[in-house]
């Protein structure tokens, strides 16, 4: 049989699964309809374990693929009746109080935590976000937190990755322990340099002060110096602060360019970073849920049963919407054996009813769910 005649019957297949998929959708919103009016849940696993039971029996060698195309098509049904069910859920409460406000624009000014001194990366990031807005200093992330929970701040501005050296694991977990709704985000390309008094030379330095992310950032530079000890500190600026103030001309900091002018420090090396492109992100958190108008980006933190295909049965809700996910990373669960919860990030827009509804099913089945924001980036 010729090519183009095994093709033309693939077409006729094609066309026939095209029918079938079409009239199993309409069935499946007639089982929504029932659900609904029945007050039952969309998921049945009992009777999904059956069907691909039958399905992988009656496929023989060709079992697996099998399997995932029914898996698959379970997932879009799904999905679909998910658009037509109407129970409650608390994503769906906190996403339709959020939009009511969807045209409001980001705010230019307002006060704002923020952790560190002035002439951080933290302080850049705040200017970004509120070109017109007041700071507040505070020493930890956890104080950032804080100021917003307690009404302190409305804004509190934090780092949460760098493309260098991974996540900001406690902003992270803050996220976790904290009802905060992410509402901003904005990336920073950071610039380290190796920072002294005047006239000190890089032989006459035995210390370095500077934050735990930098040092991560710059160890090919910390790992060339031989008899030098990097000293973690709360922040860059607060590290160019110290040697300012310490008369110290045995010690230096890794910081930034604006601090050398701001702390009366001079330059000894201004390429020390692992990459030049090197990129911090920083989210901007509020205590009340709030979509401004151009959100693009959903945050969510979720847990499921450790089991085989259930990340997929995820990514698959995903899939369905033609959605990108941009971030995925497992993150071990705080007094647990090999337990993890899952930070995710998606590109979406919850002004779309399906994005929403795949939230309230992902809410229904995951054994942990907690929707972070919609935001833009900037």
């Amino acid at each position: 049989m010729e090519l183009s005649e095994i093709r033309a019957r693939i077409d006729a297949v094609d066309d026939q699964m095209l029918k079938l998929f079409l009239e199993r959708m309409d069935l499946s919103d007639e089982v929504a309809a029932y659900k609904n009016e029945h007050h039952l849940p969309i998921l049945n696993k009992e009777r999904e374990r059956a069907i691909l039971a039958k399905v992988t029996k009656d496929a023989g060698d060709r079992e697996r693929y099998a399997y995932h195309l029914f898996s698959t098509l379970f997932e879009l049904a799904r999905s679909r009746q998910a658009e037509q069910i109407h129970a409650p859920t608390r994503v769906g409460g906190q996403v339709r109080a959020s939009l009511e406000n969807r045209d409001q624009l980001f705010p230019q000014t307002g006060l704002v935590a923020c952790q560190g001194i002035e002439g951080g990366n933290s302080q850049a990031a705040c200017d970004r976000l509120f070109p017109r807005g007041s700071i507040m200093y505070v020493k930890t992330f956890d104080a950032v937190v804080s100021a917003v929970e307690a009404g302190f701040c409305k804004f509190g501005v934090l780092p949460i990755e760098n493309s260098s050296n991974g996540s900001v694991r406690a902003v992270y977990e803050l996220l976790q322990e904290h009802s905060l709704s992410i509402v901003r985000s904005t990336r920073l390309c950071i610039r380290h340099e190796l920072l002294a008094l005047p006239g000190v030379k890089l032989e006459d330095v035995t210390e370095i002060y500077t934050h735990p992310q930098a040092i991560g950032q710059c160890s090919r530079f910390l790992n060339s110096l031989s008899g030098v000890q990097a000293i973690p500190c709360d922040n860059t600026a607060v590290a160019a602060k110290l040697v300012a103030e310490s008369g110290n001309r045995h010690a230096a900091a890794i910081s930034s360019h604006p601090c050398a002018a701001l702390y009366g420090l001079e330059c000894l090396d201004g390429s020390i970073q692992n990459s030049d492109n090197n990129y911090t992100r920083f989210i901007c958190v509020a205590k009340d849920p709030v979509i401004y108008a151009g959100a693009s980006r959903v945050s969510l933190i979720i847990a499921f049963d450790n089991r085989p295909g259930a990340l997929y049965e995820i990514l698959s809700k995903m899939a369905a919407l033609d959605i990108n996910m941009t971030k995925l990373e497992s993150c071990p669960v705080s007094g647990s054996d090999f337990e993890y919860i899952f930070f995710i990030e998606l590109e979406a827009d919850l002004r779309d009813p399906s994005v929403l509804a795949m939230l309230e099913e992902m809410e229904r089945s995951c054994a942990q769910f907690q929707f972070l924001g919609n935001y833009a980036e900037v």
